[in-house]
């Protein structure tokens, strides 16, 4: 592979799982969460800024969004949000520029011009199904609020920041569904789709 390959997932469909496995069968670094360690590495910010705002719109409600953001200002201020998103973003051109990868999430499939973008979806039930395996003590009713709730904020998000549909099939090279084949198909899946099979 000498591509990167993005991963935009529904909340619970598997996105991380398959993120994982195709780095570890491309023999590619992976990226998700380490992301915000490493652009705070790379910025003046500290890293609970970086996790306080993952994947989040900015917020004038939330105090520190406030002070990054005076639209009477004679010089404008960027939401602190806005520059997680810059910092993030720089980040990921860094790890595409030293060769190919798997990242997740983060709008990388509209960072990058030239990557491999796949987008991983799966029906509410086996979602559910999926987190309450991996959260045994979870609720259902419980864990199907927070997937709707996850999978919003993604997509406001997404729309954000790149003016693009998230989940919206034109937006990527190949959409997998893994309710019927789990993540063994999707990987598969790819895997044909890549040449790979």
């Amino acid at each position: 592979m000498d591509k990167v390959i993005t991963v935009s997932r529904e909340f619970g469909s598997g996105g991380r799982e398959l993120g994982v496995r195709l780095a570890e069968h491309f023999g590619i670094p992976f990226y998700d969460k380490e992301l915000i360690s490493m652009a705070a590495d790379h910025s003046d910010m500290a890293e609970s800024a970086f996790l306080h705002y993952d994947e989040k719109l900015p917020d004038m409600h939330d105090p520190l969004d406030r002070e990054f953001y005076d639209p009477f200002s004679a010089v404008y201020k960027v939401p602190m949000s806005d520059q997680i998103f810059v910092a993030q973003s720089n980040i990921i051109r860094r790890l595409a520029d030293q060769g190919p990868c798997v990242i997740v999430g983060r709008c990388a499939d509209r960072i990058l011009t030239d990557s491999v973008n796949l987008f991983i979806y799966a029906k509410m039930k086996e979602r559910v199904s999926r987190m309450l395996t991996l959260e045994p003590d979870g609720d259902e009713s419980e864990m199907e609020k927070r997937i709707r709730e996850v999978d919003r904020k993604r997509k406001d998000y997404y729309q954000y920041y790149t003016g693009a549909q998230w989940g919206r099939a034109q937006n990527y090279h190949l959409c997998v569904e893994s309710g019927l084949v789990g993540v063994d198909g999707c990987i598969r899946a790819v895997l044909a789709y890549l040449g790979e099979a």
